[in-house]
């Protein structure tokens, strides 16, 4: 059965609300788009690459849905991005700051490529997609921004100093623009998941294997053991989250950073 095919009518309470999703290809930001299109809303998925975009807007319930593409870390593209967006499918309502990288390294071989690098897709890619949509937002006096971060953000890992550092600016920005705009119908929050099924995840476990020697069975149990309940987590569990936040029952939660990691951040 399809995340709409189970919905009533007045199930859809994000009907009609245009959500801009980034990084929505695959994975975590895959999850949140079926989910709040199942709900209701016209999505926008952002991203670099048309085809798997593509592939996710027309599996997607509802609609009218559409694709844009851009490098979330280019001004320009933003714009462009939203400006597109917008004229298909009016103002923006919700956005989902979804788009990230994490690469690790010794702090000592991080290289400053690497830092800047971490910096831009993680944590000005949200300002500039944030301050994209904000106007919209204002005019209507309406919205919900929020920023997927990381266990990251609320903690310290070894080996991934600027990833961390990305990840806590997000979480900063959150805050701060949360206080600015509390008194506008605007709620901006953050989703901190812990180790999370997807590509991404995948990647670390490479690395893992390559720098230790570890074999991929023994990097996800250690990973996995990381959260208390022993498991990695599912990308429809931080989506639900996303989903909470977007609705009305959750329009006293601001500035928040909800930890989804089985108790690994308290």
């Amino acid at each position: 059965m399809s995340p709409s095919s189970a919905l009533q009518p007045d199930e859809t309470p994000l009907r009609g609300r245009h959500a801009i999703v980034t990084g929505a290809a695959r994975g975590i930001g895959a999850a949140i788009a079926t989910l709040l299109a199942a709900h209701g809303a016209r999505l926008t998925l952002l991203g670099r690459r048309r085809e798997p975009l593509e592939q996710l807007r027309r599996s997607l319930p509802g609609g009218p849905h559409g694709a844009v593409l851009a490098d979330v870390t280019d001004a320009a593209q933003v714009r462009s991005a939203f400006d597109e967006a917008r004229a298909a499918r009016g103002a923006v309502a919700i956005l989902v700051n979804n788009a990230g990288q994490a690469e690790s390294a010794a702090f000592a071989r991080t290289s400053l490529d690497l830092w800047q690098r971490m910096l831009a897709v993680n944590l000005t890619g949200t300002f500039l997609c944030s301050q994209a949509a904000l106007p919209d937002m204002l005019q209507s006096g309406w919205g919900r921004i929020v920023n997927i971060a990381s266990t990251a953000g609320q903690k310290g890992y070894a080996y991934a100093a600027a990833y961390a550092a990305a990840k806590h600016g997000v979480i900063g920005l959150t805050r701060s623009l949360a206080l600015e705009v509390a008194r506008k119908g605007i709620t901006v929050n953050a989703v901190c998941p812990g180790y999370t099924e997807t590509e991404l995840l995948r990647t670390s476990i490479e690395n893992i294997v390559e720098r230790t020697g570890r074999s991929a069975d023994q990097a996800r149990a250690e990973l996995a053991a990381a959260n208390p309940q022993q498991r990695l987590l599912q990308p429809r569990e931080v989506a639900d989250a996303v989903l909470w936040l977007c609705g009305e029952a959750a329009a006293g939660i601001t500035g928040q950073s909800i930890s989804i990691s089985g108790g690994e951040v308290m």
